[in-house]
């Protein structure tokens, strides 16, 4: 048997992060693993146990490269419209495609997460 279990996004700032999903997407924090060079924090809903992983790295200060954000994370949800217009209200909404019936928000380091409503 295979599961997944999380996916990583490496953060500049750690707490700004994790207050981010937090407010977007209603993640809290489900563990932590702190070390001198770095502290790794997992975020998880109450549905799944797959978790979001932030990796904050000390002395980081430059922000990470993230190419052309061809790769993204995505959430579906029951509650589309709530979500999109708090995504608006927050101003993270970067990209919309009524077509698909989607769209996508960045978070502070620039990562996209696509929202999907239930189908």
């Amino acid at each position: 048997m295979l599961k997944f279990n999380h996916f990583n996004f490496n953060v500049l700032d750690l707490e700004r992060s994790i207050a981010f999903y937090k407010e977007a997407l209603g993640l809290e924090v489900v563990r932590e693993v702190r070390q001198a060079d770095f502290t790794l924090v997992y975020l998880g809903e109450k549905y799944t146990e797959f978790q979001l992983e932030l990796t904050w790295i000390k002395d980081r200060t430059k922000p990470y490269d993230l190419g052309e954000c061809e790769f993204h994370l995505a959430f579906h949800t029951d509650e589309y419209d709530t979500l999109h217009e708090k995504h608006k209200a927050m101003g993270c909404v970067c990209f919309e495609n009524p077509a698909m019936g989607i769209y996508f928000i960045t978070d502070p380091d620039g990562y996209w997460i696509e929202i999907i409503p239930e189908r």
